[in-house]
């Protein structure tokens, strides 16, 4: 007789032995603690021929970012292809082949057309939501989830996750009153939902409610860090509060402690690091010899793989006053915009240029970033992140301006940000320059 989950899905190939360690795999990705590797790994070796156990796993390293993790994700689809497989599941391995393969558009639908099929499936609910994430679907990131819920109720094992995804939809979308609602609905349900917390502190972020989000993250951080692989991501939410205050020490102080004292070589965790430190450079705050590591560490992921981190990868590589590893993603970048994934995509259309503007900005060829960056602002999102983590394009882009002695510009960019951001302290400081610089 096949194995069900708690919600009716066949899972072929599964014992009651491999679905314990599996179903602990899926609860820690919905948490984003733990380690689902070795609790998926455990599945594997208890049911071999359990076909969701080789295809989540896929998707974990799948979702890296990374060259190395795609080869594991590409040898999973591998092992994946020949088991047995209900309808669902082989949608489930297609998907994992997109992915694996840089077809993240591809994936995406797949994973959508299951989850219309079958709208309680969690897994892909939640991967087709990072996908959303990767690739700056903010429409997606919100719609995958709101067709999906009204099968879901209080009660069921995942459903915070579900809230906690629909939060974060919301608020790339704009939502922000039913965004942060549905985030606390969700941390109330599972303190230790890092995701849900995570949309609560972008909706604070985007409203400029700097206090509310410092005590929002400080109210119970022991829940959100604990075993997280999200912590660091989430306290670089709680430096950009104090960031936007220009609380600098404070800032300077989460970098040296729980964002990079232990020097991570994870691709998202060093795209936090990055992201934190330019903003710094860019209001010329001195940061010591903190550049180094990261760019070392940068030099050995490699490059061409996602443009967003290559982006993030050049900061480094501008703050630490490295050439030839500047060069060399370049070079890296021009040969990912000849393949036949999406990353060439990503690249043509906004990495690249935006790589090529922080290099020039870093070189004080402030008017040639402001020429980059101009025209791809209004397609940003199209390499993914969030409005969040995108923001330093406009930070960049404002304080290029600045420096080129743009002065019509400048007060154009700071009177947008202005009115987006109305109460936030580095809108009101960077409004001033521009003003100042006007009357010179």
């Amino acid at each position: 007789m096949a194995i069900r989950d708690v919600f009716g899905l066949t899972l072929s190939g599964a014992t009651e032995a491999g679905v314990t360690p599996y179903s602990q795999a899926v609860r820690q990705l919905q948490c984003f603690i733990g380690d689902p590797v070795a609790s998926i790994d455990r599945a594997i070796a208890e049911d071999p021929g359990f076909v969701m156990a080789h295809v989540f796993k896929g998707y974990l390293f799948g979702l890296a970012t990374e060259r190395e993790a795609t080869a594991v994700a590409k040898a999973c689809h591998e092992t994946a292809l020949p088991l047995a497989a209900t309808a669902r599941e082989q949608a489930h391995v297609s998907a994992l082949g997109h992915l694996a393969n840089g077809r993240w558009h591809q994936a995406s639908r797949g994973l959508e057309d299951i989850t219309i099929e079958t709208p309680r499936d969690g897994v892909a609910l939640q991967v087709g939501h990072q996908i959303d994430f990767f690739t700056g679907n903010a429409r997606m990131l919100r719609d995958r989830i709101a067709r999906a819920l009204p099968s879901w109720q209080s009660g069921m094992p995942g459903y915070h996750a579900m809230l906690g995804m629909q939060a974060f939809g919301l608020e790339e979308m704009g939502d922000y009153i039913r965004a942060e609602q549905l985030g606390r609905s969700a941390v109330d349900m599972e303190p230790r939902d890092g995701w849900a917390q995570h949309a609560v502190a972008h909706v604070m972020e985007m409203q400029s409610r700097q206090r509310d989000g410092i005590a929002w993250m400080r109210a119970n951080p022991e829940a959100w860090t604990r075993e997280s692989f999200l912590q660091v991501h989430n306290w670089w939410h709680l430096a950009l509060f104090h960031y936007d205050l220009g609380e600098t020490d404070e800032v300077l102080a989460l970098y040296d402690g729980p964002i990079y004292s232990v020097q991570s070589t994870m691709a998202l965790n060093m795209v936090d690091a990055s992201a934190i430190l330019w903003r710094l450079y860019l209001g010329c705050i001195d940061v010591g010899d903190r550049w180094t590591a990261i760019a070392a560490n940068w030099r050995n992921a490699g490059a061409g793989n996602y443009a967003f981190n290559d982006a993030h990868a050049m900061m480094a590589f501008v703050g630490a006053g490295l050439e030839a590893p500047a060069r060399t993603l370049l070079d890296t970048q021009r040969e990912a915009m000849h393949g036949n994934d999406d990353n060439a995509d990503f690249t043509r259309d906004v990495g690249h240029p935006l790589t090529l503007a922080i290099k020039a900005f870093g070189e004080g060829s402030y008017a040639e970033t402001v020429r980059l960056i101009r025209p791809i602002r209004a397609i940003a999102h199209r390499f993914g992140g969030s409005h969040a983590q995108r923001d330093v394009i406009d930070l960049t882009l404002i304080e290029a301006a600045l420096r080129a002695g743009e002065g019509a510009l400048a007060r154009a960019l700071t009177a947008e940000r202005s009115m987006a951001r109305p109460d936030s302290p580095l809108s009101a400081l960077l409004s001033r320059r521009a003003a100042d610089l006007s009357e010179n």
